[in-house]
């Protein structure tokens, strides 16, 4: 495993937005880089269209909130149909994860973990496993997590035909849509669980992980967003998330959390100080290295355990990542967080994530 770069330590005194983000300006330095044609290429009337449309674009330096622009809300037929009205968007709009809500779900197992509920080399609790000599009951929790548990799957978003749907879709949209724990449990063996061949992102293998914590901790059906705002969210005032369930009950921990853009930017705050908050332990430090430590070559990322790394860098860089280019970033080195949500098609993803690092170089590390 590569060294990993040490988290920032947090000035005595905070800041803490546990209430409100204390806004200030950027550092002269990045302003003179560069930084306001940089946003204007990225949100508004003028942003280039090759980075899709960006609803949100905010960036936390040194505790303060120094960056936070919106663009107007992307309409469209269905967006019509459901009445949604054209307009701009603010800090009070909800803004939704797609996969970002894994890298929630990881801290939601660090947490209980340790309050004792689960052992992550321990086999993780899946009824569709347990019968007969079934190699698959052998998965354990950290499988899942650095998504190593050797199941078939195919995480393909488009390119598809409509009689032959990956996997991915069918849980969301189709026959695995009603329970999308047991579907993805279904899935049989390909490759030793642990072992790098067993590398294969799966929001399926989420979901799954979302359905043991709920079995374990004993939460009953449609409450794990309960549980997950008191243990994690609550304590750093994060007060606008909602989650999504599918039929079972199961929190979709693969794709659906939304809240508004400043508290997407309390939870990037928090991993990137440790999992303390305001001298409060939230989440164990050792578990956000778990989560951040690089494992798994998925170019141009490598996976850690349901986040992110890009390893290559010097700012020591780890995200939680989401289809059409979700962002929340954090950079150690520069005690920087950066959050973008929007709409981005896969061809001009890398385009984003260059403008996205470009933004991040301008401030300088600590």
């Amino acid at each position: 495993m590569p060294s990993l770069l040490p988290l920032p330590t947090p000035p005595a005194g905070g800041p803490w937005p546990t209430h409100e983000w204390e806004e200030v300006d950027p550092p002269p330095e990045v302003v003179d880089g560069g930084l306001d044609a940089m946003l204007d290429a990225l949100v508004g009337p003028d942003a280039d269209v090759a980075v899709g449309h960006t609803n949100a674009i905010a960036v936390v330096h040194r505790g303060r909130l120094v960056v936070e622009r919106y663009g107007d809300r992307e309409m469209g037929p269905l967006a019509e149909l459901a009445g949604v009205a054209p307009g701009p968007l603010g800090p009070d709009d909800r803004l939704g994860s797609w996969s970002m809500a894994k890298s929630l779900l990881h801290l939601a197992v660090g947490v209980a973990g340790a309050q004792g509920h689960l052992e992550l080399d321990r086999p993780a609790p899946v009824p569709e496993w347990q019968a007969g000599d079934d190699r698959r009951a052998a998965i354990t929790w950290d499988d899942l997590l650095t998504m190593r548990p050797g199941l078939r799957w195919t995480e393909v978003y488009d390119g598809f035909d409509a009689d032959s749907l990956p996997d991915v879709v069918a849980m969301l949209y189709g026959s695995g849509a009603a329970d999308m724990a047991a579907y993805a449990a279904d899935h049989p063996l390909v490759a030793e669980p642990g072992s790098p061949a067993a590398y294969c992102y799966s929001s399926g293998t989420s979901n799954i992980v979302s359905a043991c914590l709920q079995r374990t901790l004993g939460v009953a059906p449609g409450a794990m967003g309960d549980w997950v705002r008191e243990a994690i969210l609550d304590p750093i005032g994060v007060t606008t998330a909602t989650f999504g369930d599918d039929e079972a009950g199961t929190w979709v921990a693969s794709s659906y959390v939304d809240m508004v853009a400043r508290d997407w930017l309390r939870l990037g705050f928090l991993v990137l100080r440790g999992g303390t908050w305001d001298a409060t332990p939230v989440v164990p430090a050792a578990w956000i290295d778990h989560g951040r430590t690089p494992r798994s070559e998925d170019p141009p990322l490598h996976h850690g355990a349901h986040w992110w790394a890009r390893p290559t860098r010097d700012d020591g860089m780890f995200m939680a990542h989401g289809f059409e280019g979700q962002r929340l970033m954090m950079a150690p080195a520069r005690d920087l967080v950066l959050f973008r949500q929007g709409k981005t098609a896969a061809d001009d993803i890398d385009t984003l994530n260059d403008r996205l690092l470009a933004v991040a170089d301008l401030f300088p590390t600590v």
